[in-house]
């Protein structure tokens, strides 16, 4: 039960701040300008669209991450679409600039790891797409269709324009100045930011170095340490088993600051465009778990690291030589 104490409580914590931000808020919250309606359609196409090309594509190529090359692209478009109908407002213009640097630096790192191709269609395909396809039931061409379609292509597409929503609910709050929860929105994003970007330069470095190893020939159990281990454990990863999602989930829940800042929160803190950066941990929950499952039957020694080192926040430093005396 300890095992999945932190997992039950992230669930709960989440489905209880939805409701909230569905119930709390007074009706008129939920009543959108016709500005904002005028924009939301202007994104729902974009979303739809992409839907519909990551699903058609996904499908003729075989190659499922086509939504993955476009995770970090949309919401620079989503927000600037939004700054731009809000005549370049001082909250959605520096939500929009927040988020292109966030979405030019995570374009950056899966664009070194293949990703993009001038073929547009083709590129490096993220293995878990790859391990899922040889599950029983999802391996059979139906069931794989089905989750193409309504998680791959239609739930992550509505997730990413949900998580910009913030931005379209402080459309028209330019008469509300800048403030303390502003600065803090600013503050909070870009040290996530800084904090993810350090996060996947060690976890390309240390993975770069360990493949070039491999490929002279050495078996895993040859390369010198931490290598032999097979995954991270330097710098922030000696701390947490995933401090780039640490840094993701921070970033928008971050930026949902803007909404208190322009006085939109009920009771301090609900607001219905929350909804999305909180899902998103839910999402990261879900990948987490699949990619530490993937890693423990890969590489014996994680599941000592499973259990010492904190899942995101940087706590306990990892020393296997402490565990193994014990």
């Amino acid at each position: 039960m300890k095992k999945y104490f932190g997992t039950v409580l992230t669930v709960l914590v989440v489905i209880a701040v939805c409701v909230l931000a569905i119930v709390l808020p007074p009706a008129s919250q939920f009543g959108l300008t016709q500005l904002q309606l005028d924009t939301l359609m202007i994104l729902g196409i974009i979303c739809g669209g992409s839907a519909l090309y990551c699903f058609v594509v996904g499908e003729i190529t075989m190659n499922n991450s086509q939504m993955d090359k476009l995770w970090s692209i949309l919401p620079i478009a989503y927000t600037w679409v939004i700054a731009t109908k809000a005549d370049f407002s001082p909250r959605t213009t520096i939500f929009a600039i927040i988020v292109t640097l966030w979405g030019l630096r995570l374009t950056y790192n899966f664009a070194r790891k293949g990703a993009y191709s001038w073929k547009f269609w083709t590129g490096e395909e993220d293995y878990r797409w790859q391990v899922l396809r040889r599950n029983k039931i999802l391996g059979k061409r139906p069931a794989w269709m089905m989750f193409d379609l309504f998680f791959i292509s239609i739930y992550q597409n509505a997730l990413v324009l949900a998580i910009c929503l913030p931005s379209l609910a402080v459309m028209e709050s330019g008469m509300v100045a800048l403030n303390w929860a502003d600065y803090l929105a600013i503050s909070f994003a870009l040290v996530f930011l800084f904090i993810e970007t350090i996060a996947d330069e060690q976890q390309m470095a240390f993975h770069t170095n360990k493949r070039k190893m491999l490929n002279e020939g050495k078996s895993l159990e040859e390369l010198p340490s931490p290598y032999n281990k097979g995954f991270n454990t330097t710098g922030l990863w000696l701390r947490s088993r995933h401090p780039n999602y640490l840094g993701e989930q921070g970033i928008w829940l971050s930026l949902f600051l803007f909404v208190i800042g322009a006085g939109l929160a009920s009771k301090g803190i609900f607001h219905w465009s929350m909804i999305g950066s909180f899902v998103l941990v839910l999402l990261f929950l879900g990948s987490s778990i699949f990619q530490e499952g993937v890693s423990s039957s890969k590489y014996p020694e994680y599941e000592l690291y499973l259990a010492h080192v904190s899942k995101y926040l940087p706590l306990w430093k990892y020393k296997p030589e402490k565990y193994n005396k014990d």
